[in-house]
Order: C-alpha cells, then sequence, then structure tokens
C-alpha cells in the first residue's frame, strides 16, 4: 500500500467499483425490475431506526438481534441500530405514515445496504446488499404465491437457473401454540447445553434452525410443524402451491425449514444454490401476520422477501454466468488538437442529449493512446476529428467492433452514430 493510501474500507465491507460494479447494477436492477412489474411502489428507508424496532420486530431470542446488530447511542444518548434486515422498517413506515389506510394491499419494493455483525465470508458480508418487497394489508394466498413467482421471475430474468425454492408452512395462532408446546416437551428431553435450552424457552423452533452437527443430530426426529397445522393453515398452504403450479414456478417442499427470524407465519420460503456450498441460501421470506399489531399499527397481515445481490452474483458465476455490460460508454471521442476537442465537447453533449454514453480523451493524449484509451471504456464506436476533417465540416466514424469507418458531416453525426450503435 502506497504511503497516500493508509485507510481501507472495514472488514466485511465491500467496496463496489468498475468494471465489476456493473454487475452488481444490473443483479440489483433486475431482481428490482420484476417487483416493478407487479405495481410494487419504491419506498427508501433510514439506514439506522430505533434499536427497540428491530428488538420488537425481529425477536430477541434470534442471533440477528441478540449477537449481529450494529447497536450505538448517538450524541442524544438513544439506543439506534445499523438495520439488520427491511421488513420491520417497512412496517414501521407503513403505520407511521397512514399507509395501512388507503387501499390494500400496500405494495413496496426497496434495495440498499443492511448490516449485520457477523464472521464474513464468500458474498456474505457485514454490509450485506438486499433487495426487497413487502405486500400488506390482505391475507390471499394468490398473493403469497405472487411474491415468490417474483423472486423467481427476477432471479431467471439474469439467466440463474440452477437455483430451487424450497417451501413450508410455520402454521397459524390456532396451530403453532399447541405444537410449540409438543416441541417444547420435545426438546426438553434432550441433554441440550444452557444457551440452547434457553433459546428453545424462549423460540423453540429457532433450535430447530441450530447449523451444529450434534444439535441437528439430536433434532432429527423433532416433531414439524407441517404435520401439526390447524385446517386453516393447511388449506392456505395447499392453496399457495395450487397457485404456484398454476405460475409454473417449481418448489420443493422442506418441512425442517426454520426461516432465522421471529415474526414469520405460515407461507414459508427460501431460495437455494447447491452451488454456492454450505451457505447456499440467495433469498427468502414469508408471510409475518402478526407483525403490524405487535409493532403498534393495525391486526394486518404481510409477505415479503429480501434477496440478496452479492450471493445472486456468486451464484451467477457458479453458472459460469455474469449480468451487465462493464462498458463505461458506447462512443468514445478522440480529438486530434484543441480545437477539434473544442468542437468535439459540443457533440459529445448533442449524443449524451440523444440517450448515447459518450466519453472524450482529456488532458492532450496523443491518436494512439486515445484509441488504447478508446478500447479499454468499452465503446463500440469511436469519433475521430482532426483539422482537415474539422475544415471541411466532417467527422470520422469508427466501429470499433469490426474496424470499419466512415466520413460524415458533423451536422448528421448524431443519426449516424445512433445508427452505428445500434449495429446500422
Amino acid at each position: 500500500m502506497s504511503k497516500a493510501s493508509t485507510f481501507s474500507a472495514p472488514k466485511g465491507v465491500p467496496d463496489y467499483v468498475p468494471a465489476q460494479s456493473a454487475e452488481f447494477v444490473a443483479v440489483r436492477d433486475g431482481l428490482t425490475r420484476a417487483a416493478r412489474l407487479a405495481g410494487y411502489g419504491h419506498i427508501e428507508l433510514p439506514i439506522f431506526e430505533d434499536t427497540g424496532l428491530f428488538a420488537r420486530g425481529v425477536g430477541e431470542s434470534t442471533d440477528v438481534v441478540s449477537k449481529e446488530m450494529y447497536t450505538f447511542a448517538d450524541r442524544g444518548d438513544r439506543s439506534v441500530t445499523l438495520r439488520p434486515e427491511g421488513t420491520a422498517g417497512v412496517m414501521r413506515a407503513v403505520i407511521e405514515h397512514g399507509l395501512d389506510r388507503g387501499q390494500l394491499p400496500v405494495k413496496l419494493s426497496y434495495a440498499g445496504p443492511f448490516f449485520r455483525y457477523e464472521r464474513p465470508q464468500a458474498g456474505r458480508y457485514r454490509q450485506l446488499q438486499q433487495v426487497g418487497v413487502e405486500a400488506i394489508g390482505v391475507d390471499d394466498p394468490a398473493l403469497d404465491a405472487e411474491v415468490i413467482a417474483i423472486a423467481d421471475a427476477g432471479f431467471r430474468s439474469l439467466g440463474l437457473d440452477g437455483f430451487r425454492l424450497e417451501i413450508t408452512s410455520l402454521g397459524d395462532g390456532t396451530c403453532r401454540p399447541q405444537y410449540r408446546e409438543l416441541l417444547q416437551q420435545f426438546l426438553f428431553g434432550l441433554p441440550l447445553d444452557e444457551e440452547t435450552r434457553r433459546r428453545a424457552e424462549i423460540n423453540p423452533l429457532r433450535v430447530l434452525d441450530d447449523k451444529r452437527p450434534d444439535v441437528k443430530a439430536m433434532t432429527a426426529d423433532a416433531p414439524l410443524m407441517l404435520d401439526h397445522l390447524s385446517d386453516s393453515a393447511k388449506a392456505h398452504f395447499d392453496e399457495v402451491l395450487s397457485h404456484l403450479d398454476a405460475l409454473g414456478v417449481p418448489y420443493v417442499v422442506n418441512p425442517r425449514m426454520v426461516r432465522g427470524l421471529d415474526y414469520y407465519t405460515k407461507t414459508t420460503f427460501e431460495f437455494v444454490h447447491d452451488g454456492l456450498g454450505a451457505q447456499s441460501g440467495i433469498g427468502g421470506g414469508g408471510r409475518y401476520d402478526g407483525l403490524m399489531e405487535q409493532l403498534g399499527g393495525q391486526a394486518l397481515s404481510g409477505i415479503g422477501f429480501g434477496l440478496g445481490v452479492d450471493r445472486t452474483i456468486l451464484a451467477l458465476a457458479a453458472e459460469g454466468k455474469t449480468a451487465g455490460n462493464p462498458a463505461r460508454c458506447e462512443v468514445y471521442g478522440v480529438p486530434m488538437g484543441d480545437a477539434a476537442k473544442a468542437a468535439l465537447v459540443p457533440v459529445a453533449h448533442r449524443l449524451r442529449a440523444a440517450g448515447i454514453r459518450v466519453d472524450l480523451a482529456y488532458g492532450g493524449r496523443g491518436v494512439k493512446g486515445a484509441m488504447k484509451a478508446a478500447d479499454k471504456s468499452g465503446a463500440v464506436v469511436a469519433l475521430v476529428l482532426g483539422e482537415r476533417e474539422l475544415e471541411a465540416g466532417e467527422i470520422v466514424i469508427k466501429d470499433l467492433r469490426n474496424g470499419e469507418q466512415q466520413t460524415v458531416p458533423l451536422a448528421d453525426v448524431v443519426a449516424r452514430v445512433g445508427e452505428v450503435v445500434a449495429g446500422g
């Protein structure tokens, strides 16, 4: 590291720089576009919130709240936390701005960084990037299927196809209490360590999510929620699956699935990609019927997901695929001399106004160096302007894909460049 550069990014916090950042943008925007096509409006959330929002909304027994949150006191001695996930913040905003008192369901999408203090791994960072949606206010199995189908369509729009959707039901208020008691009876009969036993007392489902081999072995024969659903919860789940079948969204029912957040009920799902090894999840979500009331709002249901941008990029790489175009521009201007540069600057401005990405060789660079820069920029067209062309009111358009070039009047440059860029 040079003396002038004494700082580096925090551990587990990635930078996204060209040309790799083009793929990050393409993946984020591709996942978001699938939500926009289904009528989800954008919501921009605060990066930090009152710590109590996450403690109450996410669940104090979760690893997120108990171990992973970035929590600190601000200058007013208020406890605030960098957002570890998006749903609780969306629900707070919906309640605060009265969106739940308008047309239902409230359909929102968001994208951005979230923060969890955990051991950094490939595609699993302390500042993680997610795209999410929430549909709030209607308990309809068809809406559950729509949310899942949006995620599926987002992944496929990027060319990803080696993933699978795993889905289950975590029951409702009529069957979860009985199941909780049944599961606790089973767990309390096991030789659990003190911390795990305490977790079983607070939220026994979380013990089924324990990744330690010894705990997984002990809980292999644990009773499963899917076998103890109420009639209404089972009917709801069956209808969700029926809608997914109608939409052509493939799935695998996984009765042992437990999501890492406490607020999930009924439909719960995860997208996994085996090309990523042990950390195979690329996104997931579920229904959270009691969350809004728990945060001080109406007793409205909701369903949503969070998809990992970084994880999706890794999944694409595992399939030998990429997304996005790393080219900085489509057209690169090569002026030969100050007079030519003065003439090319407004030409570039006109091309940009026409929606064409343009860059110029600045700093008095020679023709050879400028043409190398044109190649590195990813441009498909070079505009070459010298004294001779300037005197004749012309400019050279060179197609960098095949080496063909043509000389055209400066007045026609926008139309002709547009044709060449488009392959005409």
